[in-house]
């Protein structure tokens, strides 16, 4: 069935969006009518402090979902997803920084691709010095790993499969960084993924960044997908570096007149070794786990 003819289900994770949900809905409802898909909104109302839920209430098509507590984007995105009665799901956030009224284009490509996600083509978050550098060595270091080309690793707006959404559930994270795990995990399994450029705008409210926690939590992230998926590709080429390491040191001893096998370097190629024992077998079992 073609994506036109499903049903849609259009997922907000919220908390303390009172100066944006409002607006956002508003563009949602517009876009969506005038594209004449059939759909649902639901908002997650992650324990805001503020008016977020009052906001939504003026919406009576938005369905309203409330967590009790501040549990983390990522547990209101799996909420959401709970509650959604399409197969295809378009997340987005309530801050007005993602163009809503792009998500037509995503759907067009659904049709086609597992994700469709929407590439910023320019970066309009708070404290831009620090953010700017910092995503672009995750993101490379995320194209390296996963063998892809990947524009925007974290983007909130994007269209999925709810299905595909289900495999993962229990890798995905409660906080923010849900979407870049389900992109990794999409390119880790070899599923069919689509940026489309899109805008981004100054968010409304306060920013919920934190410099040098997220940053580290992303590099982790990044790190264990890869591993949960693909241990090959970051366990092989450790154990290769200290074993070549180990290799070119003794090299060198002898080289330079010391005939005596030094047993710093013997433990680094024993190390290296182990490395790279260990990363096939992790392979081994991932292998035999997907079975």
């Amino acid at each position: 069935m073609r994506v036109q003819d499903q049903f849609i289900s259009i997922l907000i994770p919220a908390y303390n969006e009172e100066q944006g949900i409002g607006e956002t809905l508003t563009k949602i409802f517009d876009t969506m009518d005038a594209a004449h898909y059939d759909y649902e909104v639901i908002v997650v109302n992650d324990g805001s402090t503020d008016g977020t839920a009052a906001q939504v209430k003026k919406f009576p098509r938005a369905t309203l979902v409330n967590h009790s507590r501040n549990r983390g984007s990522g547990a209101s995105t799996n909420t959401a997803i709970r509650h959604a009665r399409g197969e295809i799901c378009v997340m987005t956030d309530g801050d007005g920084t993602y163009p809503v009224q792009d998500i037509p284009r995503l759907l067009a490509e659904m049709d086609e691709y597992d994700m469709v996600i929407g590439a910023r083509v320019r970066e309009a978050g708070t404290l831009k010095v620090l953010r700017t550098p910092a995503k672009w060595f995750i993101r490379s270091l995320a194209s390296f790993l996963t063998e892809t080309k990947i524009p925007d690793l974290n983007s909130g707006l994007r269209a999925y499969k709810k299905t595909n959404v289900f495999r993962y559930m229990h890798i995905l994270p409660h906080g923010q960084s849900w979407v870049s795990t389900i992109t990794l995990a999409h390119l880790s399994d070899d599923l069919e993924v689509k940026w489309i450029p899109i805008e981004y705008y100054e968010r409304k409210g306060k920013s919920k960044f934190r410099p040098l926690q997220d940053t580290y939590n992303y590099l982790m992230l990044v790190l264990r997908t890869v591993m949960y998926f693909n241990p090959m590709k970051i366990l092989f080429p450790i154990g290769a570096l200290i074993l070549v390491i180990g290799i070119l040191r003794q090299l060198w001893w002898f080289a330079t007149g010391n005939l005596v096998v030094h047993s710093s370097n013997v433990l680094l190629v024993l190390a290296g070794l182990n490395v790279i024992m260990m990363a096939l077998l992790a392979d081994l079992v991932v292998r035999r786990a997907r079975q």
